[in-house]
């Protein structure tokens, strides 16, 4: 059962897709009212899960985290906020309790931070809804909570196949050479995506027509060898006379505005630019209906990027730093005091909490301070195109994905975690992000593989496919400047390709998993502990997931290591993909295993009673036979899968055609 309370006037976030009606009591858990915390205490085997896209491991215990959407590349144990603001947990405890705070302003959850056996709950402002689930199983608590909050969203089924990406792609010819790259190496691949420099000076929805000439016939040529472009949509519109984008938002009034009601300026890729703004319905259907330009040019997929919403510098804040700057100039020696604070003068020009401040939206009327909604606009920017989608292509699935997220887009777009680096603590990090994220209704997400920014090693981005082929998302991204790692780059491809064959070869069953957790509010990755709750070594296991109903995973994220220690919380039959694949599998026993995992394989383990529909791989996913499968299973008495299969373009989920039930 669900208790909401709410308190002041909270901004309608549309988080919630469920109307609930508001206790007349007073909260519980509140401690203080002005300023307004929340608390709850834990005891010394409590665990907390969730907050989705966050730091630290699966057990959120012992840190304080701050839900700010923050352009964050360092995504380091010591950081607070990342590029999503997730305010949902699950206290697992005498009493399990699943708490959702609809504040879209800054929030810090201090979960046994300054006190080891205590949560604080402190939000910057006394508008907002809180929800409590109490009793009942930590998954039934977390599944009440994604029909609170509405269904997931459903990619087409081609946004399933392995991606390249890389920013520094120029030209089409760059994208040519990409995909023949690819197909000479016979590595399979769906998807090749378009990083900033695509467009025409970074400005959003235009195409650089000399690097990529007759764009929609390149678009059609990439199709026609079975390969999707993906273009970046970045929320800053270059303030230029003549550009369409520009002159439309100006006249239509559908920008961000400042104290004295101008369009705000700001800056990002192409310089001086303005936020639409996409919390204004007005604004955010003009937003939304811009995608279609794309989408008349055979685009059926985007990403949203930079939309936390990013900043470089503001013109008053930049003329703030060059006066401060000037007094420096004036002094013969910079002391000690001085040196850090002019070193911080210039790291705090990009994304400073004084610049969302000085920026506003109008929101049914109301002039409302960016800061106070900071954490909406990524996902109101996706809700713009999720919206314009349904009105231009209402029969099909097109791809979007953010970087920026706050609950609610789950409904519009999947997330893919942001600039990561190319370090094997990120991989980890990957590993125990993903529950997490499902817990919040985003389903459809992954990592870049192998890493964003820095230089990634063989190694690396090899460990890394073998978890990203069960990722949903799975696509290689890296930045200009960082060792190429598009896979034919690297010595021997022939590994690379096992590898990716094994994703396509899983596609039966991972996109099955994935449509029935989507329309069944479930998750398709789920921590040890949620299938094996009395087992206290399953409690305590971070580095294995359970992926679907049918498998768990434990992969090797450890440089230079041959294998690792599994925990099988019951008897599982170990199968390996890749190199070395072996389908019979070997029958583990319940316990502590030293498992060797070569370098080209993906080694996974099924649980008893249960089936693992495969097929034979393609090299892409057009290729892929969903129907004639071979079927790997492990049967103690008698195993059951209900496998699900549709057209994968279309929005029919619901018809009993597409579920096929299979017993051994």
């Amino acid at each position: 059962m669900i208790k909401k309370y709410t308190y002041g006037t909270p901004v309608q976030t549309d988080a919630v897709v469920k109307n609930i009606v508001p206790e007349t009591d007073k909260c519980p858990y509140e401690q203080n009212h002005d300023p307004l915390i929340f608390r709850l205490l834990m005891e010394e085997d409590d665990i907390v899960y969730g907050l989705g896209e966050q730091v630290r491991g699966i057990n959120k215990r012992g840190w304080r985290y701050v839900s700010y959407c923050s352009d964050e590349p360092h995504h380091q144990e010591d950081k607070q906020s990342l590029y999503g603001a997730h305010n949902f947990f699950v206290l697992k405890g005498r009493l399990n309790a699943g708490i959702f705070v609809d504040f879209p302003g800054k929030i810090t959850f201090d979960i046994g931070f300054k006190k080891l056996e205590e949560i604080q709950i402190i939000p910057e402002g006394t508008d907002l809804d809180i929800y409590i689930i109490e009793g009942g199983t930590v998954p039934a608590i977390i599944k009440e909570f994604r029909e609170l909050i509405g269904p997931s969203y459903i990619p087409p089924l081609w946004a399933f196949g392995y991606g390249q990406s890389r920013w520094g792609y120029k030209s089409a010819d760059d994208i040519r050479t990409v995909a023949k790259r690819y197909r000479e190496s016979q590595i399979p691949i769906d998807s090749i995506y378009l990083d900033i420099d695509y467009m025409d000076r970074y400005k959003d929805f235009t195409i650089d027509k000399e690097a990529f000439p007759d764009f929609p016939d390149f678009v059609k040529e990439m199709k026609e060898q079975k390969i999707h472009l993906v273009p970046i949509i970045d929320a800053g519109v270059k303030i230029e006379p003549g550009y369409d984008v520009y002159e439309e938002g100006s006249a239509g009034n559908y920008f961000c505005k400042d104290e004295e009601g101008n369009d705000f300026v700001t800056a990002v890729w192409p310089g001086r630019t303005h936020f639409p703004d996409v919390l204004n319905d007005k604004a955010r259907e003009w937003f939304g209906s811009k995608y279609r330009l794309l989408l008349e040019q055979g685009i059926d997929g985007f990403w949203n990027d930079m939309n936390e919403p990013a900043i470089f510098y503001t013109d008053v804040h930049l003329k703030e730093a060059f006066e401060e700057i000037e007094q420096y100039k004036q002094k013969d020696n910079l002391v000690l005091k001085d040196w850090f604070a002019f070193q911080e003068l210039i790291r705090g020009i990009p994304n400073s909490e004084k610049d969302y401040k000085r920026f506003y939206h109008n929101i049914q009327g109301k002039k409302v301070r960016h800061d106070q909604v900071h954490n909406l606009y990524g996902y109101y920017m996706t809700r713009a195109a999720g919206e314009a989608f349904e009105k231009y292509e209402p029969e099909k699935r097109i791809l979007m994905f953010s970087r920026s997220s706050y609950i609610g887009m789950h409904r519009y777009g999947g997330v893919w975690t942001g600039d990561n680096k190319s370090w094997w603590s990120h991989l980890l990090l990957n590993i125990q992000m993903m529950p997490s994220l499902n817990m919040c209704g985003f389903l459809y997400t992954g990592a870049d593989i192998g890493g964003f920014g820095a230089d990634t090693t063989e190694d690396l981005i090899k460990r890394w496919l073998a978890f990203g082929v069960f990722t949903p998302l799975m696509r290689n991204h890296s930045a200009m400047g960082t060792r190429e790692q598009e896979l034919y780059q690297f010595r021997e491809t022939e590994g690379m390709r096992k590898l990716i064959e094994a994703r396509y070869q899983l596609l039966p069953y991972l996109y099955s998993e994935f449509m029935k957790a989507a329309l069944e509010n479930e998750l398709f990755f789920r921590p040890l502990s949620f299938d094996y709750p009395e087992d206290e070594m399953a409690l305590q296991t971070e580095d294995q997931l359970l992926v679907g109903e049918s498998l768990m995973i434990a992969p090797v994220y450890i440089q230079n290591a041959k294998g690792r220690n599994v925990y099988l919380p019951e008897d599982m039959k170990m199968v390996t993909l890749g190199e070395g694949e072996n389908l019979n599998g070997t029958v583990l026993e319940k316990g502590w295993h030293y498992i060797g995992v070569p370098m080209d394989s993906i080694v996974f383990f099924l649980r008893p009673d249960h089936i693992l529909p495969l097929s034979k791989g393609g090299r892409n996913v057009e290729e892929v036979d969903f129907v004639n499968l071979k079927l790997v299973s492990y049967v103690k008495t008698e195993a059951f899968y209900r496998y699900y299969h549709d057209d994968g373009y279309g929005k029919d989920y619901r018809n009993p055609n597409n579920y096929r039930d299979i017993r051994l």
